[in-house]
C-alpha cells in the first residue's frame, strides 16, 4: 500500500508547490503593477515655488529638504544651513541606541532606574514617576520617540554617552547633526558654545531629510532596527505642525519645539514614500498657542507637499 500511494504524495505535493510559486509570482507581478500605478510625478518646480512662497510669509527663518524617494527629485531651501533641532535631534539619538543594539554593546531589554535626580521638567511622564522605576532601554526609546519624554532622553544619553551619537552621525555623513548635552541641564554640554546658539541639538534639513532617508531604505542601521524605528517613529502623539492638515496620511516622524524654533521631519507613506524635513529659527511669534504662526507655517507646507504627491492615498481595501 505504501508503494501505491507515494506517488500520489508526491504528485499532490508538486501541484501544491507549482500552485504556490505560480500565484506568488502572480502577487509580486501585481504588487508591482500596482505600484507603477501609484508612482506620483511631482512637479517640483511648482512645489518648490509653492514651499517658497509660504516661506517667504514667515515672521522667521525657514528651511526645508523634500526627497522624492522613488524618483530620487530632491528640492531644499537653506539645504545646508544649520538650524537649532530642539527635540528633533532625539532621532540621532534613537538611531545610535538601535546601532549600539546591533553591535551586541547593549540591549533593549537592559534595565534602567529612574531616581529622583534624573527627573527633569518639560515633556514627558518619567518625571511623574516615583523614585526607583525601573524602565528597560526600549521603554525609554518608546517614550523619547512618541511622547518626546526628556528624562527618558537622560536616561539614554547616561547609557550610550553623547560622544556616540556624534560618532554615529559622523559614519553616516552627517557631520552638523549633534546633541549637545541632556535635556535641561546645559551643564552636561560637551560642545558649549554650540550649546548656547543652538540648544539641545543642531543639524541642517538636508542632514535630517537624509537621515529619515537612511531609515527608509534600512542603511541607517540595518534593515530590522530601520523598521523598528520607524514603527515607533509612526507612533508619535505631535500632529499640530506637518501632519494638521493631513489627516490619514500615514506617517513616521519627530518634531521639536522651544520659544523661537519649530522643526518637524516626516517619512510619509504616500503613493510615493516622501521625505519632508521643514525647520524654522528666529520665529517671531513666540506664544505657545496652537495657532501660532510657525505651527501654521509647517502645517501649510505639509499640506502643500502632501498635494504635490497626489494626496493623501486611500486606505487599502480589507481582505
Amino acid at each position: 500500500m505504501a508503494h501505491t500511494r507515494t506517488p500520489r504524495v508526491v504528485a499532490t505535493y508538486a501541484a501544491i508547490l507549482l500552485a504556490g510559486v505560480i500565484a506568488c509570482a502572480a502577487a509580486r507581478v501585481g504588487q508591482s503593477g500596482a505600484s507603477r500605478l501609484q508612482i506620483v510625478r511631482a512637479d517640483t518646480a511648482a512645489l518648490r515655488r509653492k514651499l517658497d512662497s509660504i516661506a517667504d510669509a514667515h515672521h522667521g527663518v525657514v528651511g526645508y529638504s523634500v526627497i522624492d524617494l522613488e524618483t530620487g527629485a530632491r528640492i531644499n531651501r537653506r539645504g545646508d544651513e544649520t538650524f537649532p533641532t530642539a527635540s528633533l535631534i532625539k532621532v540621532a539619538i534613537l538611531v545610535t541606541v538601535y546601532d549600539l543594539v546591533a553591535k551586541g554593546q547593549l540591549a533593549l531589554d537592559d534595565p534602567l532606574t529612574v531616581l529622583k535626580i534624573d527627573q527633569v521638567p518639560g515633556s514627558g511622564i518619567i518625571q511623574f514617576l516615583h523614585n526607583g522605576t525601573v524602565l528597560t532601554v526600549h521603554d525609554a526609546a518608546w517614550l523619547m520617540s512618541t511622547i518626546s519624554d526628556n528624562t527618558a532622553t537622560n536616561l539614554l544619553l547616561d547609557r550610550i554617552i553623547i560622544r556616540r551619537v556624534w560618532a554615529k552621525m559622523d559614519s553616516l555623513g552627517l557631520q552638523h547633526t549633534r546633541v549637545h548635552s541632556k535635556s535641561f541641564l546645559r551643564n552636561s554640554s560637551i560642545a558649549m558654545d554650540s550649546s548656547v546658539k543652538y540648544g539641545l541639538g543642531v543639524t541642517t534639513p538636508n542632514e535630517m531629510a537624509h537621515l529619515f532617508e537612511l531609515m527608509a531604505q534600512g542603511k541607517a542601521v540595518n534593515p530590522a532596527a530601520d523598521s523598528a524605528m520607524l514603527d515607533i517613529l509612526e507612533h508619535n502623539t505631535t500632529d499640530f505642525m506637518l501632519q494638521r492638515y493631513v489627516e490619514g496620511a500615514r506617517a513616521a516622524h519627530k518634531d521639536g519645539e522651544t520659544d523661537a524654533v519649530r522643526t518637524e521631519c516626516t517619512l510619509w507613506y504616500l503613493r510615493n514614500r516622501v521625505v519632508a524635513c521643514v525647520m524654522t529659527k528666529e520665529n517671531k511669534d513666540q506664544r505657545w498657542i496652537l495657532d501660532n504662526e510657525p505651527q501654521l507655517t509647517l502645517a501649510n507646507m505639509g499640506l502643500t507637499i502632501i498635494n504635490a504627491f497626489g494626496g493623501v492615498p486611500p486606505a487599502p481595501p480589507s481582505t
